[in-house]
């Protein structure tokens, strides 16, 4: 791999600060873009099973913008053709206008020919998918036919292969998440015309993702760029010098790194903001760049068996002054928000949590917060006596 001589050098604490701008978590956040804005600023929301406080990909917008209504969320997510879902760094939420850039793996699923899966009558289940969804509008797997054989999860049903298929190669689009089922529709309905097309050849569409992970990120690494939406290295190598994105060298990151031009034309300034942030946020889901950002290592342990777990089930991180300052494991009672173990990185992060704890549990509708235990007896005291204060 070739790079350009670094004309910027960046501090650990400029990096810092730049990739919390550019994920929406230091200056005024755009009220008036509101979910929508921020879903094209972040390029991908990503999407997960597991609601404790609620889902991930409502956990996203809370974190930036506040108290948003949950409903509205969803209306902003999936009302008027601004969004589909599609695999990025995960299963996520992306913009639509988007669609044309994922040509690249719309094909090479289509070469591979499956998934996981293989269909018996892979022209008939397809042709039959396709015209009930014609005929018919969105429907679910269920309502399709049924999504399983009645064995495991993973033994999926034709039809459920059939869809899943037709939702790789691009003839069919997740247009919602209906009861955490997925609602197919046919892409040319779903998408907009004139971006319903793969006209893009793979390094354009290479190209305007790794400027969209740079711009979304502010500074990062190869494995940065690469990872947000999970494409290879090598890729981010073929494209890296037409991204617009320009070199830079950060203070102990002892590899290349890449900047949004615009992140460096003026310093990041404003509040920060003090919230509880799930896992599978943009901010924290790549582990390596958390740790070399903000110097915390965190692991989601809901998969780890229980007594393997040192922080909790769905331990969700603290930010706070531009800096991770704790983890809380929440859960819900009836109108109290329990904080099953908090854990802070210092005594001086009592405050930050309970104001964190406090606003999250406002949001769910909960009109208590309890601490149930912390590392040390003497956290769970102060974070206590913080929220009494409150």
């Amino acid at each position: 791999m070739t790079t350009a001589t670094a004309a910027v050098s960046l501090s650990a604490d400029d990096a810092r600060r730049i990739a919390l701008r550019a994920q929406g978590f230091l200056g005024a956040p755009d009220r008036r873009g509101g979910v929508r804005g921020m879903l094209r600023h972040l390029g991908a929301v990503q999407l997960d099973t597991i609601s404790v406080l609620a889902r991930s990909h409502e956990l996203v917008p809370y974190a930036r913008l506040g108290a948003v209504g949950r409903e509205a969320v969803e209306r902003a997510y999936w009302t008027e053709q601004h969004a589909f879902e599609y695999w990025s760094h995960a299963a996520c939420i992306l913009p639509v206008e988007e669609w044309p850039h994922f040509a690249f793996r719309r094909r090479v699923k289509r070469a591979q020919g499956y998934r996981w899966h293989r269909m018996k009558d892979k022209e008939g289940s397809c042709r039959l998918v396709l015209d009930r969804l014609r005929a018919e509008g969105p429907l679910t797997s269920t309502e399709l036919g049924g999504a399983k054989n009645g064995g495991p999860w993973w033994d999926w049903s034709e039809t459920k292969i059939a869809v899943e298929w037709l939702l790789d190669a691009g003839d069919v689009v997740v247009t919602e998440r209906r009861g955490w089922k997925r609602v197919y529709d046919l892409a040319e309905r779903a998408v907009p015309g004139e971006l319903l097309h793969d006209d893009l050849d793979d390094r354009e569409c290479l190209r305007r993702l790794v400027r969209l992970a740079g711009q979304s990120l502010g500074v990062g690494t190869r494995a940065d760029l690469a990872d947000y939406h999970r494409l290879k290295g090598e890729q981010v190598d073929a494209v890296i010098a037409d991204s617009g994105l320009v070199p830079v060298e950060v203070e102990g990151w002892g590899k290349p790194a890449w900047a949004d031009p615009a992140a460096l034309a003026a310093p990041p300034r404003g509040r920060h903001r003090t919230t509880l942030l799930s896992p599978f946020d943009s901010l924290v889901w790549d582990r390596a760049r958390t740790e070399r950002i903000f110097g915390f290592a965190h692991r989601l342990e809901a998969y780890v068996p229980k007594p393997k777990r040192v922080y909790g089930y769905f331990a969700m991180p603290v930010l706070a002054g531009g800096h991770l300052v704790g983890r809380v494991d929440p859960a819900r009672e009836g109108r109290t928000l329990v904080a099953r173990q908090v854990t802070l990185e210092s005594p001086k992060a009592a405050p930050a949590a309970a104001r964190a704890l406090r606003e999250a549990a406002e949001w769910v509708g909960c009109s208590d917060v309890r601490v149930e235990r912390a590392a040390t007896p003497a956290e769970a005291a102060a974070v206590t006596a913080e929220l009494a204060a409150l």
